[in-house]
C-alpha cells in the first residue's frame, strides 16, 4: 500500500521574528540621577569634605574643584579626589570625608527614588530580566542609600568600583563586572547600560553594551548625552520597560 501521509512543512503564522524572546536580559543601571533623586547632595557633601581639609567655601581654589566635582559627575569619587588633590592620602583623605558627609545627608533622609524607579525595575525583573544598580560611590554609601529607600533587595546585584577592580567610570570594568558575575547574557551585545552622565555613556559603549540608554533626571541634557554615544534618551527611568518591550 502507498503511504499516502504527507508532512506539513508550512510555518505556523505565529512563528515570526516578534516571537523571539528579547535577548537583552541584562540591564545595568546607574543610581544617582538615574534610580535615585539627591537632590544636590554631591554638592553639599562636597562642601563639607573640603572644608574639613581646609578648602575655603568662597575662595577661587574651592570654586575651582566644585566645579570639577560637578563636571566628572559619573565618575568614580576617588578618581576625582586623585586629580584635584594631588597625592593619594590627600584624595583619600578627601574621599574618606566626602563618603562620610554624603553619608550624613542621606541618614537625614535626603535621598529619595526618582518617580517610577522602583516600579520600573521590579516590572524588568518580573520580565526576565537580571538587574545591576551601580555607582561611583564606595560600598559604604551605596549601602547607605539602599538601607534609605528600603532597595536592599530590589536589584539582583549591586556594583561599586572596588568590587571591579577599583575603577569606576567612564571605564567599562563595572559594565562588564555585571556581564561576567550575572552569566545573564551571552553576548555582551545584549547588555542594557542606563545611566545620566556622559561617563554612564562611555562606560556602556566602551564595554560594547547594544544598548546605551541615557536619562533626563540627572547631570546631564540630551545633546550632551548623545554626543557622548547614547543610542536612547528617555525622559526617565520609568520609560525604561516600555523601550524594552520594543523589538531590539
Amino acid at each position: 500500500m502507498t503511504d499516502t501521509t504527507t508532512t506539513d512543512t508550512t510555518t505556523d503564522a505565529t512563528t515570526d521574528a516578534t516571537s523571539t524572546p528579547d535577548p537583552r536580559r541584562l540591564v545595568v543601571l546607574d543610581m544617582a540621577g538615574t534610580t535615585v533623586a539627591d537632590g544636590g547632595l554631591v554638592e553639599r557633601a562636597f562642601e563639607r569634605a573640603a572644608e574639613r581639609l581646609g578648602v575655603e567655601p568662597g575662595t577661587p581654589d574651592h570654586a575651582e574643584k566644585l566645579n570639577h566635582v560637578l563636571a566628572t559627575m559619573g565618575e568614580s569619587k576617588i578618581s576625582v579626589f586623585r586629580h584635584l588633590f594631588g597625592t593619594e592620602e590627600l584624595a583619600r583623605r578627601a574621599n574618606s570625608a566626602f563618603e562620610e558627609a554624603y553619608g550624613e545627608l542621606v541618614d537625614d533622609g535626603l535621598v529619595t527614588e526618582v518617580p517610577g524607579a522602583r516600579a520600573a525595575v521590579e516590572e524588568l525583573r518580573a520580565d526576565g530580566r537580571t538587574v545591576v544598580l551601580t555607582t561611583g560611590f564606595a560600598r559604604v554609601t551605596q549601602d547607605a542609600i539602599l538601607d534609605a529607600l528600603g532597595w536592599q533587595d530590589l536589584a539582583d546585584l549591586t556594583l561599586c568600583p572596588a568590587d571591579a577592580g577599583g575603577r569606576g567610570r567612564p571605564h567599562p570594568d563595572m559594565v562588564l563586572t555585571a556581564f561576567l558575575r550575572t552569566g545573564a547574557v551571552a553576548d555582551v551585545r545584549d547588555v542594557v547600560v542606563v545611566g545620566d552622565t556622559a561617563y554612564d555613556m562611555l562606560s556602556g559603549r566602551r564595554a560594547g553594551a547594544g544598548t546605551v540608554a541615557g536619562v533626563l533626571t540627572g547631570a546631564h541634557d540630551r545633546a550632551t548625552l548623545t554626543r557622548h554615544g547614547a543610542t536612547h534618551v528617555l525622559g526617565s527611568v520609568a520609560e525604561l520597560p516600555r523601550l524594552l518591550a520594543e523589538p531590539a
